[in-house]
C-alpha cells in the first residue's frame, strides 16, 4: 500500500508571516473535512527569499518547506510542485483562505476523469462597487476563452488552482518567463491540453476561497482598471516599475 499523498497543496510565499497562519488554519479545517483523511494531503510552502518568520511558521505547522531565491512567483510555484508527492496539485496564494470543502470538491472533479483541472473561484474578504466590477471583469476573461458557459462554472478564475500532477509535468508547469499572469497562462495551457484529451477545465463553484483585498486596500478598489495602462507605459519606457512594486515589493 502506497503512503504517497493524494493531494499536494503548494503555497508560494515571500515574507508572509502575517497572513500564513490564517491560511494554514483554513487548510487544517479542510484537511479534517476531507473524506480521504487529513493524512492524504501534504502542504508545501515554497519560501521564496523570505527574511521574516515565514519558514519558521510553516515548519512549526507541519508543512514541508522548500527554500528558493528566485523572487518570481511562477518559479516558487514550480519549486513547490517539484517537491510534491501527490497525484493532484493545488496552488493557493499565502494571503488567501480556502473553503472547508475544497479537497472534497476538487477530488470529485478530478476523480470523474472528465476534468483536467480548474479553479475553485473566490470571494473577496470585503465588498465594494469597485471589487464587484473587478470580479465581473475577471468573469468576462473566462468567457473570452470558454464561451458563456464560463459564467456558470468559471474555471478561468482565481482561488485554488488545481490539476493532475502528470498533466502539470507534461506541460512544464508554470511559465517562468512571465513575472505576472503565470496563473492565467497555466489555465490556458490546461485548457489546450484538455481539448486534446477530451477533458474540460472546470470550476469547483461550491468551495470558493477567500481572496485577500490587501492590494485593493493599498492601491484602491478600482485599480485593476488602470493597471494595464501603467504596465503599458512602463513598456514604452522599457521599465518594470509597476510589475516589480505590485507583485514583488509592496506587501
Amino acid at each position: 500500500m502506497s503512503d504517497a499523498p493524494r493531494f499536494s497543496l503548494v503555497i508560494p510565499a515571500h515574507n508572509e508571516e502575517a497572513c500564513l497562519p490564517r491560511l494554514l488554519d483554513s487548510v487544517d479545517r479542510a484537511r479534517r473535512a476531507y473524506a480521504g483523511g487529513a493524512g492524504a494531503i501534504e502542504v508545501i510552502v515554497a519560501d521564496d527569499g523570505s527574511t521574516d518568520a515565514t519558514a519558521d511558521i510553516a515548519n512549526a505547522r507541519g508543512c514541508r518547506t522548500v527554500r528558493l531565491e528566485a523572487r518570481r512567483i511562477a518559479g516558487a510555484r514550480n519549486a513547490g510542485a517539484r517537491a510534491a508527492g501527490g497525484d493532484i496539485l493545488a496552488f493557493v496564494d499565502a494571503d488567501s483562505r480556502i473553503h472547508v470543502d475544497t479537497f472534497n470538491e476538487i477530488d470529485r472533479l478530478i476523480g470523474s476523469g472528465r476534468v483536467i483541472g480548474g479553479t475553485t473561484g473566490a470571494v473577496f474578504e470585503r465588498q465594494s462597487a469597485g471589487l464587484r466590477c473587478t470580479h465581473a471583469a475577471l468573469a468576462l476573461l473566462g468567457v473570452a476563452f470558454r464561451g458563456w458557459r464560463a459564467l456558470r462554472r468559471p474555471a478561468m478564475d482565481t482561488g485554488v488552482v488545481f490539476c493532475g500532477r502528470a498533466d502539470f509535468e507534461a506541460m512544464g508547469g508554470y511559465r517562468e518567463q512571465y513575472r505576472w499572469g503565470e496563473d492565467v497562462w497555466l489555465l490556458v495551457d490546461l485548457l489546450r491540453r484538455g481539448w486534446q484529451s477530451g477533458r474540460r477545465l472546470e470550476g469547483a463553484t461550491s468551495a470558493p476561497a477567500t481572496f485577500s483585498t490587501r492590494k485593493f486596500d493599498h492601491y484602491g478598489d478600482w485599480h485593476y482598471f488602470t493597471m494595464p495602462f501603467r504596465i503599458a507605459w512602463d513598456a514604452v519606457r522599457r521599465r518594470d516599475t509597476t510589475t516589480r512594486q505590485y507583485w514583488y515589493e509592496r506587501r
